[in-house]
């Protein structure tokens, strides 16, 4: 997906921002069909666990400009917790994802957003995302949990469903838009302060954090 929201065709690494997101969460919530569903527009009902670590790009437009998200994916199980510093480094940006359907996914949230601020800058952008939202019978977390979770510890929220697609394009952008916004704001200040701000249009480059053999499942 070389094109960006709401504009023309660009070369794929034509882009003024690159930032790295993570997905965190319990094993089974969604997250790979998050990334899948954002990236590529697809859906897989009997996808499997994520085996370590998988990353997809696509740009959006924020302000006029193009935004790269580097999105990162991993196994939710214990035993790939040895990747956890790697997997962080270079964060701007996160969605802590728990099942809807799930209770005892949403009660590990606590876990998995101790184990980010221990691992990332203070101002990374953080989403909480209750996904499955299309399961409405089978709902065991309420969106009134999520949202005061998330009120309580500074995050954002949102309801996504991976399978019809529902807010899966808007949990994304928000994120990265609130990355452009902090990233743009620190770059005024530091022009008000007269240090070395970057120049416009400089690319926030992540590139150097990717693991050397990744497996990429998309490009935007």
């Amino acid at each position: 997906m070389a094109a960006g929201v709401g504009g023309g065709y660009r070369a794929e690494d034509d882009y003024d921002y690159l930032f790295k997101t993570v997905l965190i969460g319990d094993s089974g919530v969604g997250k790979s069909n998050l990334l899948s569903r954002f990236t590529k527009n697809e859906f897989c009902l009997e996808s499997k666990s994520t085996i370590g670590v998988e990353f997809a790009t696509r740009s959006i437009q924020v302000d006029g400009k193009v935004v790269k998200a580097q999105i990162w994916d991993t196994a939710g199980q214990e035993r790939y917790r040895a990747i956890t510093s790697a997997y962080y480094r270079g964060a701007v940006g996160a969605l802590l994802v728990y099942d809807v359907t799930r209770r005892a996914t949403f009660d590990n949230v606590a876990r998995w957003l101790k184990e980010l601020r221990d691992h990332t800058d203070p101002s990374i952008v953080v989403m909480l995302v209750g996904n499955k939202s299309d399961l409405r019978h089978l709902v065991a977390v309420s969106t009134e949990d999520g949202k005061e979770y998330a009120e309580a510890e500074s995050l954002y929220f949102m309801e996504t469903s991976a399978l019809d697609a529902t807010n899966v394009e808007n949990a994304f952008a928000e994120v990265l838009t609130q990355i452009y916004q902090t990233v743009s704001k620190k770059t005024v200040e530091a022009s008000d302060d007269g240090s070395n701000a970057p120049i416009k249009g400089e690319k926030i480059n992540v590139k150097d954090d990717v693991p050397r053999d990744p497996k990429p499942n998309a490009t935007s």
